[in-house]
């Protein structure tokens, strides 16, 4: 998940072609209100010649009683112009500036500091230049199915794994609707019941409201922590890394599956504990019971999942198998 010169680049002339179509925009709604409203041009004229006079003010910083006229003047003229906008049927910030991110007005900085609509490029670049992208397009709510889940209700007495999903669809709906909250999700249950399914309709959700959501297997998480943990130098630390703590949702994928030791543990504690610290959400998916989470990851990450963590258990067949038996001759 490193970002290279090319994709930073890449990102750049994004925000650059932003801004560009923005001024376009802009300039083809004045355009436009100067043709149904001639008093807005004498309007701007006079706002432009007001500015000059403050601006040769400011230089000579002497008369502190006339630039306060001169603002005065333009905010009664700015005032005139949202009227005779409002009613000619206009919106009166119509003739503002047009932003992708009104934030960083399309820079992609605030100050020395990366906006938020950069880390969504960078995110979306990334899953762009992967097969995340294409996943998306076919792992969403839209085309899930809860045929692939059995109506029969279980022995011991639970609801059926169809009930069962539709239970868990519903927590799952409402932590996207609650969202960004500090609510986290834990999806456990056996193979191929359906948790990365899951996982990824919630993504695709978060990420097209307009949130940053980084979607990584267990795998990959500790791969982006170890391998920042050896670095001598933390004044710059990469992309990967800052997104794994600050992105609005991580998506761990497959916890369990990765070698653990006790500093993969800790590193696991530090990842979970930091995001619950700063409000952010994370969505956990396992195959591992809770008994076996507790028994792989310490008591400190059990009680913290505990604590802080919508639990879903997925129970069911092998969904996988029962495609693969449905593709048969």
């Amino acid at each position: 998940m490193s970002l290279t010169n090319e994709q930073y680049q890449e990102i750049m002339r994004m925000y650059e072609a932003n801004r560009l179509s923005g001024y376009n925009l802009s300039r083809e709604r004045k355009r436009e209100v100067y043709a149904q409203i001639p008093q807005m041009r004498d309007l701007d004229r006079e706002m432009a010649h007001n500015a000059v006079l403050l601006g040769k003010q400011l230089i000579a910083s002497k008369d502190h009683n006339s630039m306060d006229i001169c603002r005065q003047k333009n905010q009664k003229l700015a005032d005139q112009k949202r009227r005779l906008l409002l009613d000619h049927g206009y919106p009166e910030d119509y003739l503002d500036p047009v932003y992708t991110c009104p934030d960083c007005k399309d820079t992609g900085y605030i100050g020395t500091e990366k906006c938020h609509c950069f880390r969504q490029a960078v995110i979306r670049l990334i899953y762009s230049d992967s097969n995340m992208q294409q996943i998306l397009e076919k792992e969403n709510f839209y085309r899930f199915n809860d045929q692939y889940y059995s109506d029969k209700l279980l022995e011991d007495g639970r609801p059926s794994p169809r009930q069962n999903i539709h239970a868990v669809l519903k927590k799952c709906r409402d932590f996207i609707g609650h969202f960004p909250s500090r609510e986290n999700l834990l999806l456990h249950g056996s193979t191929g019941t359906g948790k990365t399914f899951l996982s990824h309709c919630i993504a695709k959700e978060i990420m097209d409201k307009g949130y940053t959501c980084v979607y990584v297997t267990a795998f990959q998480l500790f791969d982006i922590l170890t391998s920042q943990a050896y670095q001598k130098r933390k004044d710059h630390l990469p992309m990967s890394y800052q997104l794994i703590f600050h992105c609005d949702l991580l998506v761990i994928d497959d916890l369990g599956t990765e070698l653990n030791n006790a500093f993969i543990t800790s590193q696991l504690f530090h990842c979970l504990n930091e995001r619950q610290l700063s409000g952010k959400s994370t969505l956990i998916s396992t195959n591992l019971s809770m008994r076996n989470l507790k028994d792989r990851y310490t008591e400190r990450i059990f009680s913290r999942i505990i604590e802080n963590y919508t639990i879903c258990q997925i129970y069911g067949e092998d969904i996988r198998l029962k495609k693969s038996f449905s593709r048969k001759p």
